[in-house]
């Protein structure tokens, strides 16, 4: 069995790892690139490489299906697909931004459409949420119509916003998909295990190309589909506090940047380091900026892996037992 959780691991590494390759330089070449904000002659950087994330999570997915119909491993491919479906429509949201931009309010809202194979996946089955200190408790409707898109659409726009940063949306992705794998095996959620898995062997790869400098951008169809996966995984496997309690830096940066009217951008690079703009906190980022004095961007990624590495071990502790 363990050899089967590596292959699945290792082949969306290697299918992103090899797309990334080709991908990159035929998005240089199309012209689909973006400016590295945080670098003194601002590069153009090619955009939207999170397609390579989705190329390898599908094809491992794809794996796991094929193991299931001529090998005999069992896994629910009903739960499967539905969770592959809701991830493609994320990703399909995403690559629709990155080539038209769509307006934020849109784009906030369109994900809970999104939701529907989960909606009717958990109509079928368990309307029912583990609450920390309390149990199992039966929302109804309520967790149908409500919670399941609520938490599909937010999970996918908190990973979209804390993001602009070389590996930062990657290195914390590999994290909160480490933590979740980690416990989805633990509480026997098949089906979400391997959604994490395969989500996070093609972002170990994609971290490869994505780190300090970074030859490619994720785009929103990267950074979308983190949260989305999450998001999937836990509402298959009934984890969702697990989910909610790794995601509570994004939570954080949120209310910074709502308490500031969601501004896009916040920073400015000098003498190599990063620095707020008129020293104004409009985000979780330019608190640490602030906080530090000015920081290099390979520095304040560093921190951002340790806070999400710390809530990371606490939830294992709460939720390892």
């Amino acid at each position: 069995m363990l050899l089967v959780y590596f292959v699945v691991l290792i082949f969306s590494f290697i299918v992103t790892f090899g797309f990334l390759k080709v991908l990159i330089p035929r998005l240089k070449a199309a012209g689909i690139t973006g400016k590295d904000m945080n670098k003194p002659d601002k590069p153009e950087i090619a955009e939207m490489g999170g397609i390579a994330i989705i190329a390898g999570f599908t094809a491992s997915i794809m794996l796991v299906i094929m193991l299931n119909t001529f090998f005999g491993f069992e896994i629910n491919l009903k739960h499967l697909l539905a969770g592959l479906i809701v991830v493609h429509s994320i990703a399909f949201i995403g690559i629709v931004d990155d080539l038209i931009s769509i307006p934020q309010y849109v784009k906030a809202i369109l994900p809970i459409f999104a939701a529907v194979p989960l909606i009717a996946l958990r109509a079928a089955g368990s309307t029912t949420m583990a609450l920390p200190f309390v149990g199992e408790v039966d929302f109804g409707l309520f967790y149908l119509l409500v919670l399941v898109p609520i938490g599909i659409t937010v999970a996918s726009n908190l990973t979209n916003m804390l993001a602009g940063f070389n590996g930062l949306e990657a290195g914390m992705g590999i994290i909160i998909f480490s933590v979740a794998s980690i416990l989805a095996y633990h509480n026997n959620a098949t089906v979400s295990f391997f959604l994490f898995l395969s989500f996070l062997g093609a972002l170990i790869a994609f971290f490869l190309f994505n780190r300090y400098p970074a030859k490619v951008f994720p785009g929103d169809v990267g950074t979308l589909s983190i949260g989305a996966t999450l998001a999937t995984g836990v509402i298959i496997g009934n984890m969702e506090t697990i989910g909610a309690l790794l995601l509570l830096p994004h939570v954080v940066d949120f209310f910074i940047k709502l308490a500031n009217n969601l501004p896009k951008w916040g920073e400015e690079y000098k003498g190599g380091k990063l620095y707020p703009v008129g020293g104004k906190v409009r985000g979780f980022c330019q608190l640490v900026m602030k906080l530090t004095n000015g920081i290099s961007e390979q520095n304040l990624v560093l921190v951002f892996l340790a806070i999400e590495a710390l809530v990371g071990i606490i939830v294992l502790l709460l939720f390892l037992h």
